[in-house]
């Protein structure tokens, strides 16, 4: 990547992954005694108090501050779209955080390059994505990525029981997100997390909002949302889960789910469920989709018969246990909870 020159205005060592004592030091050792150009402003940020006094006192701290480097407080920043030093609009960032999503340390129109502290401190004195003079070229090979296969899909309808204060149907408008691997920051950005001043309401004004910036205009409350494969990877934060629900949408399809997301859904007492066969069918008739598509089309959800219905066709899911129904009908788990300690006494 080196001989493709790509430049960087933002250079950022921060957060809790790469920020330990080795990194800092990694950092230091390329940084001590150069300078950053001024076309860049880079980021450091120690992953803990200690680790930062422990680099003071070993003065890599120093010496990655003298070449410029701008101090961050350790703990939450910019690799959430916090803080000082976000991403604008137009520019290409490269960091030692482990997450890069569309959105997520800034502008969502901006990019973000992630690597190693060692390619990250050579970046900003370079002002181009390029690896440090004692990292050669290795030899080329090649990455086999595997999909991860969800379990087997029923094939036909299954009677399942369904509690009391559970529906047994649910209808709506089927909306149609094509993208595989919707992450979190997509669902609901980063910079809304930590916002304490945020009303459910307004939660669900800014749902998917880094996917696609119409979408809360597109869709209404009622709409069933289907979307692609992977749906909620990333980050764990519950708000994903409960934007979509205080959105009104009632609940979500995929042809599979970030086990995580589908935790929290579940105890924020919302439905998701896999139906990769409906997924399957919506890719083919949408060849070159928007992100957000109103399909125009009623689709239904039998809970007791494990069938969703759509154009006239069935799709088998696999069906909902009573304790997932249960959770829904409390509210989520600490409501559910909280029934099981009274029911106790």
């Amino acid at each position: 990547i080196n001989a493709e020159y790509m430049g960087i205005q933002k250079a950022y060592l921060v957060s809790c992954v790469n920020s330990r004592l080795s990194d800092l030091k990694q950092a230091a050792e390329i940084l001590r005694g150069k300078k950053i150009p001024s076309n860049v402003s880079m980021y450091v940020a120690a992953a803990s108090k200690e680790v930062q006094e422990e680099a003071t006192n070993s003065g890599d701290w120093k010496d990655i501050l003298d070449s410029g480097a701008i101090p961050l407080p350790s703990g939450c920043g910019p690799c959430i779209g916090l803080g000082t030093g976000l991403l604008e609009k137009g520019q290409t960032g490269i960091s030692a955080t482990n997450r890069n999503f569309k959105g997520r340390m800034g502008d969502p129109d901006s990019l973000c390059y992630l690597a190693s502290p060692a390619v990250v401190a050579s970046s900003a004195l370079n002002g181009y994505i390029s690896a440090p003079p004692h990292i050669h070229k290795s030899s080329e090979s090649s990455l086999k990525v595997t999909k991860n296969q969800s379990t087997s899909q029923p094939t036909t309808s299954v009677q399942s029981n369904i509690l009391p204060g559970f529906p047994e149907v649910v209808k709506g408008q089927a909306v149609y997100c094509y993208a595989d691997n919707i992450n979190t920051d997509g669902i609901y950005p980063g910079k809304y997390t930590y916002r304490e001043d945020i009303s459910p309401s307004e939660q669900g004004d800014v749902v998917m909002e880094n996917y696609d910036p119409n979408f809360s205009k597109i869709v209404k409350s009622g709409d069933i949302l289907i979307c692609g494969d992977n749906f909620g990877t990333g980050s764990s934060r519950e708000q994903a889960a409960t934007a979509l629900k205080y959105k009104g949408i009632p609940l979500v399809l995929s042809s599979s789910f970030s086990e995580t997301f589908r935790r929290n859904a579940f105890n924020n007492g919302y439905v998701v469920l896999e139906c990769p066969d409906l997924v399957d069918h919506l890719k083919k008739s949408f060849s070159n989709p928007q992100p957000t598509i109103l399909t125009g089309n009623e689709i239904v959800v039998d809970y007791r018969r494990s069938i969703v219905t759509y154009q006239g066709t069935n799709y088998p899911f696999r069906s909902l246990s009573e304790t997932a129904q249960e959770l829904v009908i409390a509210g989520g788990l600490e409501e559910w909870v909280k029934l099981k300690i009274k029911e106790s006494k």
